[in-house]
Formats: C-alpha cells, structure tokens, sequence
C-alpha cells in the first residue's frame, strides 16, 4: 500500500523552527521526486520546494529559511523551516512524483503564532 505520511507539525513563535518530516512506503521513493506543498486557509494550494536527485528549488517566499532534504535509506524527505512567519501558517502536504504518476500525503498543520 503506498503512503506518505508527514509528521512534525505544530505551534510556534513568529522566528522560530521546526522540521517537517515525509515518510514513504510501498513504492521505490529514492526513484521519485519529492515536493512540499501548502495550502492557507482560504487560498490555493502552493508548491514551496521540490528536490530530485540533482537539484532542490523553492519558491521565492522562502527561499534562504526552508531548507527540503532527503534520506533515500530512510524512505523519508525533510522540510526544515527556519524564520517561520505569520504567513507560513498553512497545511504542509508530501508529494512524490515520477512522470504521470504521483503520491500525496494527508499533511501536517503548521500554525505560526504568537
């Protein structure tokens, strides 16, 4: 059964940190893209990073304080977001992507607040 599964949500202080992690099963991960999404109440959904085996891009909103890794041993790809703002306030959601065929997950709610 294929699944990704984020974790590492949470509350937290405008400036501060946390770590978003995907966890992969039932397809071959390391063979996939992987990409972060979010999505803001009231808003449309937003491709924040993406990594392949080559490259890592992000959008221009969080270019220099996210930071999209992986760990193909683990099967898992990490956001690790630093400088959170009001605005990254959002549902983070995994993606694994490979030609026509992609995953998502169920995501994991991000609130900056103080």
């Amino acid at each position: 059964q294929v699944q990704l599964v984020e974790s590492g949500g949470g509350l937290v202080q405008p400036g501060g940190s946390l770590r978003l992690s995907c966890l992969a099963s039932g397809f071959s991960f390391s063979n996939y893209a992987m990409r972060w999404y979010r999505q803001a109440p009231g808003k449309e959904r937003e491709l924040v990073a993406a990594i392949t085996s080559f490259s890592t891009n992000y959008a221009d909103s969080v270019k220099g304080r996210f930071t999209i890794s992986r760990d193909n041993t683990k099967n898992t790809g990490y956001l690790q977001m630093s400088s959170l703002k009001p605005e990254d306030t959002a549902v983070y959601y995994c993606n694994a992507i490979r030609d026509l065929r992609q995953y998502w997950g169920k995501g994991t709610l991000v609130t900056v607040s103080s």
